[in-house]
């Protein structure tokens, strides 16, 4: 198969942020298939236009258009339909049997319709997030009018898929829930790299580039400081383990729109650079050292139904690492936390209670121990990454074949 494969925020494992679509893409070429990737450079550059690489296989058009989690949503809309117009142009001119689009932005669909139609080729469509759900519960979206042509976009994304590959099953019942036939969804989570997370790391390395670190329970989270995130749960937290006399240690590791507000809310807190550290966001490559040194990893959203189905990269990476988690929020996978005894939930306690059951849960060693033993078991048997992008690229063969026999069916119709 030849894909056009378009992830507006595609990241390789020497980048900032999730992998999802490097580890799909780079199976895909493995398995002898051609992958042209469209997506944006988002660093600040005098150069303008599309730009080339090709990251391990995979030919990928880098389209210069500066974005970051600290521009306005006004701003953002611009840098999605942007990114949207020139897409489309560009994968016109690609050569391709099927289309492969992930969102989040909705807006990525708008190129991947647009190059389906003018290509006469199949679309498979991936739901990372539940737009617009997501952006009109957390007051994102506010105008009736664009809420209106949000869901219409994305009913009529589903209606000209042929499948949908959607992250869990709160994501495919909100895909159904447009009316798609169920059949046509398909849900894989996000992975557990248990090859790069299983390698034998020490905290020696961890522990030498930060001279606060003396060995003491460690709780940390790596990810978005962003609105969605609720970041500064774990600033109160450290507020209260202080007031428990608790030897944990937090360390945030990350960027987002958030960055700056939770550091001087944790020097407010009179817990920064004390019990509470706070770091810029690291490669891929470079976390798995730090989760070897971690005791507890943390996932946390703020309190919203509509956030409990996500399927978040840490969660995931925390998993493959053998590190238990916290979890703050409701949904399937604070559920599948407290099922296979992988970590604690603190969802509906307050920030009083949460501390001490973190804390308590960091003094008992041999819990600590057996909830990171369950975690990476969980990993190995739910959420193994060359299983996962296996599917993916049986999903993609599916549709395609799906889409071969009706035009193969249309043409004998017409002969009769």
């Amino acid at each position: 198969m030849k894909i056009i494969y378009l992830h507006q925020f595609f990241n390789t494992p020497s980048m900032h942020g999730g992998v999802r679509s490097y580890d799909i893409a780079k199976s895909l070429v493995n398995n002898g298939h051609t992958v042209t990737m469209l997506t944006s450079s988002r660093e600040v550059s005098d150069k303008a236009g599309w730009g080339y690489t090709n990251e391990d296989g995979i030919d990928v058009h880098w389209l210069q258009l500066p974005y970051s989690n600290k521009l306005s949503y006004v701003k953002r809309l611009k840098s999605f339909f942007l990114f949207a117009f020139h897409s489309a142009k560009k994968g016109s001119s690609v050569s391709g049997d099927i289309i492969y689009a992930t969102s989040a932005p909705l807006s990525i669909a708008i190129p991947a319709i647009y190059i389906s139609w003018r290509k006469s080729i199949p679309m498979v469509f991936e739901v990372r997030d539940l737009w617009p759900e997501v952006p009109i519960a957390i007051g994102a979206i506010k105008n009736s009018l664009i809420k209106f042509l949000a869901k219409l976009l994305e009913k009529y994304t589903y209606k000209k898929s042929e499948a949908v590959v959607a992250l869990s099953e709160g994501m495919k019942n909100g895909v159904i829930a447009t009316g798609y036939d169920a059949n046509k969804v398909f849900v894989i989570p996000n992975f557990s790299n248990l090859e790069l997370f299983n390698a034998e790391f020490s905290s020696e390395k961890f522990r030498s580039k930060r001279e606060w670190y003396r060995g003491s329970p460690l709780l940390v989270y790596t990810g978005t400081f962003g609105l969605i995130n609720g970041v500064t749960y774990l600033v109160d937290v450290a507020e209260h383990l202080a007031l428990l006399n608790s030897n944990v240690t937090i360390l945030l590791i990350g960027h987002g729109r958030e960055y700056d507000f939770v550091k001087s809310y944790a020097e407010e807190k009179n817990v920064l650079n004390i019990n509470l550290f706070i770091e810029p966001s690291i490669k891929k490559e470079d976390l798995p050292e730090v989760l070897a040194a971690a005791d507890l990893a943390s996932n946390l959203v703020i309190d919203l139904p509509e956030l409990w189905n996500n399927s978040a990269n840490k969660f995931f990476d925390a998993l493959a690492s053998g590190t238990p988690l916290l979890i703050n929020g409701s949904g399937w996978q604070a559920d599948l936390i407290n099922e296979t005894k992988s970590g604690i939930v603190t969802y509906g306690k307050t920030i009083e209670q949460s501390a001490k059951l973190i804390d308590d849960f960091l003094r008992n060693k041999s819990l600590v121990k057996e909830s990171s033993k369950n975690a990476l078991n969980l990993s190995k048997k739910l959420f193994d990454k060359d299983k996962l992008v296996k599917e993916v690229e049986e999903v993609l063969d599916y549709s395609l074949r799906q889409r071969i026999s009706r035009i193969s069916q249309r043409r004998k119709n017409e002969k009769v």
